[in-house]
Parts: structure tokens; C-alpha cells; sequence
């Protein structure tokens, strides 16, 4: 199997398997047991195993994954989360390789898992199909209530992801149980105090997606052994008091909770290690920024802020921004002090999003910036409805960004501005491979020359009517076999100017006209 490169010759393979082998089920995942037998070690194991609580074909997150991993304890994150995710990436390729995970073509953040390959592993899951209540998984299954287990107390993992559950009740004897997935139950409603009291040895709960969800009892504090809690994408209001006594959490995930007032207490969670609460009610305040600063073990910090007051003193709170990795700035009052955001050296941010945002320019702030710093590790950015922009010519301080979408900025005239840039001596986009421009409608300029783009794989230009040209020549693309020019205005095409012959009929097969029809939406 490790010469089946796409899902399509995964899915012939196996109906070939399956005519062959019919009624022979044990001795395929024997087969397959192989590859899995071949993985010199435990811990790799454990990783694969853990593969298979989502269901069939899900697209499973790279770094929740290992996140997951890093809780379960299969990953040591005690001397070093980056050595830790580090150590995740390499045990992800390393199942790659084997054919055992299978990575997204698109997304390459994603990797997925054939259902043949789910299949073998949870039969290992449940030694070799002889303990099938040790590993119970029935995500999607269809499920309106909590399935009937025979012997609770031997149950290790549960995903009951994706079905209709209702209500979480009763008080079954699940001392062994270490995970369980209750995400995207949109019936959910409630979850008894009595269920909490009874997984005491509980280590990752993940409630996100529940969209009826709409508080949770303060008997979470019998989960003492918990260190992943993922409340994402619920009504909750407000957290309950008992989950300060959550001592050994160390991942708490609080994105998209539209009715969330407040997290106050996060203080008494004395080893979090990673805070994420993202589009949100509740965002950065001052009483939260206070409450971060005593915990002494954050490592992470993905964080919303809407008040310009509240992004300056973060980002003159060096343990702080030490963690920062994920900005989101939505809706920053256009007051004089918030016309121009300085942001000083981030080495650890890894993606903006600045929405609905009045301030005129963003600029590295030059007290910190050297030839060795900047903002060595931002991946991607994303700006929208920013009505005072005219560039963003502070992305020279960003080598390694990939991805870069401007929207709805109506006076956004050169993302590199000439002027400025003269001052420094930096070539932008060398590791650019995604940039969407939409609705710009006084953007003339990406920048003034030709640029060598060695990665870039795509170009979005819809609704830019004054920019003319593209900082192309006939070698700025080196991967031309990936590469494509997004357009939806055959006017726009039409009024392209190239530098050269040689650029245009290097490019010209490149353009794809989506038509009328198309729209950019905008990347989370």
C-alpha cells in the first residue's frame, strides 16, 4: 500500500482488497497490522492509535492533534513546548510515510486517515478485537443518548463526535476513561453533575461545538486529573467557579463563544501552559491581562483584543507578548492614540487578523528591530475593512510569511510602499505561497519591481481595478506546475500590463477566470 499516493488509488486498492478477501476481514487488518507493527516505537503507536477517535475521512488538525497528544501525555511538553510540537511534526510525517496518515493536498495542515487503515487501527485499539468496550467509538453514528456499555469500568477512550446526544446523565463507573469527545452535538443541552463525579481520571474533554450548550455544572471540579478542556463554539455564559480547581490543566480552548462575559479566575489554573480565546464576547481586558501575568507557566497565548488601550499595554507586557502566537484586533476605536500601532519584535507570533480596524499605518517599531529579528515566525495575515490603511510595508519585518489576504480596505494603495521601503534594505515574499487581494479599490502597487517568488502557488485579484501590474517577470515563479492566477473580471485581465513579452506568455497560461459568480471569503 505505501506506493498509494491519493485517496482515489487508497479507495481502489481497497475494493480490490475487499472482492478478494471477502468474508476474510481479521486477515486484511492483519495485513495492514504490518505497517503499524513496523513502527519502532510505543510512543509512535500511541500517537497512530489516537488517530482513529474521529470518524471517517475527518480532516484532523496538525496541531490540535499534537495537542491532544501533548495532554494524553504521549508527548513530554515539561522542558519544552517547541521541542514537544517539534517531536509531533516528526511522529506526523513519520505516519505519512508509513501510509498510515494520509496528508491533505490543499491544506497541508490537515492529515486525514483511510477508513481501511481507522479500521486496523481500532481493532488493535481493542486488542485485536477482543475487548471492543476498551476504545468505545461511535462518532457520527447517529446517536441521540450516551450508547449502552456493559462493563464501564474497563473503557479507556469514548468519541461520541458528530451525533445528536442530548443529555449526558447517570452515574456509570468509568475510572479508566481518559478521553472523552463530545464535540459538535448540536442537541446537547446538559451534562449532570453526577457524570463529572464518576471520570475522575478524565485527561481530555472536548465539548466544542455544542451549540445548545449553555452552562456546565460546577462539579467539573471532580476532574482533577483533567488537562485539555476545548469549550469552543458553545452558548456558555460563564465559566463555573469549579473550574479553578482545576490544578493540572494545561490546555484551555474558548473560541467563537458568542455569550461569553467573562474568565475571571483563570489565574487559579497554576499550570496552564496554553490560552486560546478567539472571536469571542469576552476578549482581552485589563483584569485578564492582570490575571495572565501570574501564571507562570503560560507558554501560548492566542488572543481577540477590541480596545487599542488594551493592545498597547500588551504589547509592553514582555512575558506576555513572550507568548503571543495568534493576534486577532477587531474593531479598534479610531481615537488618536490608536492611529498608528507599533508593534515591537514578536518572535513567537505566527498569524495576525485585523478587522474593522480604524488605525492609518502599522509599523515595526525600530527600537527592537536588528538584522536578526522582526517577526521571524509569522505564517500568515489577514486584513480586512481596515478604512485607514493605505500599506502594510511593515510585512518586510515578516520573512517567512506564506499567507497574506487583504479585503475591504478601500484605501489601501500599495501593500509595499515604495517610499518607505527605501530606508530598508529587505526583499519581501520569499516564502510567499497564498496571496488574495479583494475589493481594493485604490490598490495600484504589490510592490514597484519584479519579485522573485520561489513558493508562491497562487494569486487572488478580484475587485482591484487599479492595479495594473503584478511583480512578475518570466522568473519570478520557479514551481510554475502549481501555480495560478485567480481572476473573476475579464475587464481587469484585459488591462493587465506585463514587463515583458516574455512574462506574458510565461503567465499567460496561468490565469483562471472564475467568473462573476465567485466570491473571496475570508480564511479564519
Amino acid at each position: 500500500m505505501a506506493c498509494k499516493r491519493t485517496e482515489q488509488e487508497w479507495r481502489t486498492a481497497i475494493n480490490v482488497l475487499s472482492s478478494e478477501f471477502s468474508g476474510m476481514e481479521d486477515q486484511v487488518l492483519s495485513i495492514l497490522k504490518y505497517s503499524y507493527d513496523h513502527l519502532n516505537m510505543e510512543q509512535v503507536k500511541s500517537c497512530f492509535l489516537y488517530c482513529s477517535l474521529f470518524p471517517e475521512d475527518y480532516r484532523m488538525e496538525k496541531e490540535r492533534l499534537i495537542d491532544y497528544w501533548i495532554c494524553e501525555g504521549f508527548l513530554d511538553e515539561n522542558g519544552s513546548r517547541e521541542i514537544a510540537l517539534s517531536r509531533g511534526y516528526e511522529i506526523i510525517g513519520i505516519l505519512v510515510r508509513a501510509c498510515l496518515l494520509l496528508e491533505e493536498a490543499i491544506n497541508k495542515e490537515q492529515v486525514k486517515m483511510h477508513d481501511v487503515v481507522r479500521e486496523m487501527a481500532l481493532w488493535i485499539s481493542s486488542d485485536l478485537g477482543k475487548d471492543k468496550e476498551k476504545c468505545v467509538v461511535q462518532a457520527r453514528g447517529g446517536l441521540r443518548e450516551i450508547p449502552r456499555i456493559k462493563n464501564w469500568s474497563g473503557v479507556t477512550r469514548m468519541s461520541l463526535m458528530e451525533n445528536e446526544i442530548e443529555m449526558v446523565s447517570g452515574s456509570p463507573e468509568c475510572s479508566k476513561l481518559a478521553t472523552l469527545f463530545l464535540q459538535k452535538n448540536d442537541s446537547l443541552i446538559h451534562i449532570s453533575a453526577d457524570f463529572f463525579r464518576c471520570i475522575p481520571m478524565l485527561v481530555v474533554l472536548d465539548l466544542s461545538g455544542n451549540s445548545s450548550l449553555r452552562k456546565l455544572p460546577e462539579q467539573v471540579s471532580e476532574l482533577v486529573s483533567l488537562r485539555y478542556l476545548d469549550l469552543s463554539w458553545t452558548y456558555i455564559r460563564r465559566l463555573p467557579l469549579g473550574l479553578q480547581e482545576l490544578k493540572k490543566l494545561i490546555h484551555l480552548r474558548l473560541d467563537y463563544m458568542k455569550r461569553l462575559k467573562s474568565v475571571s479566575g483563570v489565574s487559579k489554573l497554576s499550570s496552564l501552559r496554553k490560552l486560546q480565546i478567539l472571536e469571542s464576547k469576552m476578549s482581552l481586558d485589563m483584569s485578564l491581562m492582570e490575571e495572565l501575568q501570574l501564571l507562570e507557566h503560560l507558554q501560548v497565548l492566542n488572543i481577540s483584543i477590541k480596545s487599542s488601550l488594551v493592545v498597547e499595554k500588551l504589547l509592553y507586557a514582555p512575558r506576555l507578548v513572550k507568548c503571543l502566537q495568534i493576534l486577532v484586533l477587531r474593531g479598534l476605536e479610531e481615537e488618536e492614540s490608536a492611529r498608528v500601532l507599533a508593534l515591537p519584535c514578536m518572535d513567537s507570533l505566527r498569524k495576525v487578523i485585523i478587522r474593522k480596524c480604524g488605525m492609518w499605518e502599522i509599523k515595526a517599531e525600530r527600537k527592537t528591530l536588528s538584522l536578526t529579528q522582526g517577526f521571524q515566525n509569522l505564517s500568515s495575515v489577514h486584513i480586512s475593512s481596515c478604512s485607514g490603511l493605505k500599506d502594510l510595508t511593515w510585512l518586510l519585518h515578516a520573512p517567512n510569511l506564506t499567507s497574506l489576504m487583504v479585503l475591504d480596505s478601500e484605501v489601501v494603495e500599495e501593500i509595499i510602499s515604495r517610499e518607505k521601503a527605501m530606508s530598508v534594505n529587505i526583499i519581501p515574499f520569499k516564502k510567499l505561497e497564498s496571496l488574495r487581494l479583494h475589493n481594493l479599490a485604490t490598490l495600484k502597487s504589490i510592490y514597484w519591481v519584479p519579485l522573485s517568488f520561489p513558493c508562491l502557488k497562487t494569486i487572488h485579484v478580484t475587485e482591484c481595478p487599479e492595479l495594473r501590474k503584478l511583480p512578475l517577470d518570466s522568473q519570478s515563479v520557479v514551481r510554475v506546475e502549481e501555480f495560478v492566477i485567480k481572476y473573476k473580471e475579464e475587464e481587469w485581465f484585459e488591462r493587465v500590463e506585463w514587463d515583458d513579452e516574455a512574462t506574458r506568455l510565461r503567465f499567460l497560461p496561468f490565469f483562471k477566470f472564475f467568473g462573476p459568480e465567485w466570491h473571496v471569503t475570508f480564511v479564519r
